[in-house]
């Protein structure tokens, strides 16, 4: 069974963590599953999120993961985070992507959708 898990709660939300640790979950379990960062949701992909230095960074926790982290790069420039490529393309000096996330457009959510047997959103 393919799992999405779509991710638009903020990091800061109590739900980003739970989609997390279903994640984790699922990896651990060696089950098939998506996830795509949307919404509030794509500010997990922002490098430049301080967090205090006691406690967990989710964003580094996604990292940890070592699976594909899609993130709605139309949500995403909304809200500030940008890629290299977009920085250069809009002449934004500096990019905040963080590492292993990728920019990309909705129509692989669609695709996720489509090729889902369950979709659990956070």
């Amino acid at each position: 069974m393919s799992t999405l898990l779509l991710i638009t709660a903020s990091p800061t939300s109590i739900h980003a963590w739970h989609a997390l640790g279903l994640a984790q979950a699922l990896k651990q379990k060696d089950e098939s599953f998506r996830v795509f960062f949307y919404q509030d949701g794509v500010n997990v992909a922002n490098s430049l999120q301080w967090v205090p230095d006691d406690q967990l960074r989710l964003t580094q926790e996604w990292q940890k993961l070592e699976i594909r982290l899609p993130v709605c790069v139309s949500a995403a420039l909304a809200r500030g985070i940008i890629d290299q490529e977009n920085a250069q393309r809009h002449q934004i000096q500096q990019y905040n992507l963080a590492a292993q996330f990728e920019l990309v457009g909705l129509g692989e959510l669609a695709d996720a959708v489509q090729s889902a047997d369950r979709l659990i959103q956070f």
